[in-house]
């Protein structure tokens, strides 16, 4: 592994660089966007059962024990359910934005690191074909050995830069439609509290 580390040239260790990024934000974005840790079940069951302007104090105190979007924007909900409804759902849809903010946190840098990869990746096949035609340059096609170094730097980042930016592109995309999903959710929760405050307010 060392060996073909060090014949792919001097891409290789941008390369590696980025592939470390890539692994860290992977990790970073599996743990933070656990279900359970964004749609928080005791939160839900808040939502669920808001039936009386009396509850809104336990709720508090419940939303208060945990982070997050959800529980977020359900106690500014809470705190502000005497404005008028239009004023309250605007709060709640600027809140709810900048949470959206949050769940796509480091999604670009997974996107930049798929982009770039091959990119570098092509760069390391370009430099490896400079070196080639230096060789036949100096010392004619006739020095196999050189040239096979210098072909070999060329397949060797060209292959990292895929090996990167192909998983990483998928990681992106499975990341990002997650994040989607759980705002989705987060929206649908929202709108259901808002809903009830309302119709408790004007006693429906």
């Amino acid at each position: 592994m060392i060996e073909l580390f060090d014949r792919g040239g001097i891409m290789m260790y941008p390369l590696a660089l980025t592939s470390l990024i890539a692994v860290a934000y992977i990790l970073e974005r599996i743990l933070a966007l656990r279900k359970r840790k964004i749609l928080v079940p005791e939160i839900i069951s808040i939502v669920e059962n808001f039936s009386t302007l009396k509850d809104i104090d336990l709720a508090n105190t419940v939303c208060n024990k945990y982070s997050g979007p959800l529980p977020n924007i359900v106690k500014l909900g809470l705190e502000n359910h005497s404005l008028p409804k239009t004023e309250l759902k605007e709060i709640i849809e600027d809140h709810g934005r900048q949470e959206a903010r949050n769940l796509d946190r480091g999604l670009v840098v997974l996107e930049t690191i798929a982009a770039i990869a091959p990119l570098m990746g092509l760069l390391g096949t370009v430099l490896g074909m400079v070196r080639v035609f230096e060789v036949i340059k100096d010392q004619g096609i006739g020095q196999t050995a050189a040239l096979s170094g210098g072909i070999s730097e060329a397949l060797l980042t060209t292959v990292t830069g895929l090996f990167i930016g192909i998983p990483v592109l998928i990681a992106y995309y499975f990341f990002s439609n997650k994040s989607q999903n759980l705002i989705m959710d987060i929206e649908g929760y929202t709108n259901d509290l808002l809903l009830k405050i309302n119709r408790i307010r004007t006693g429906e």
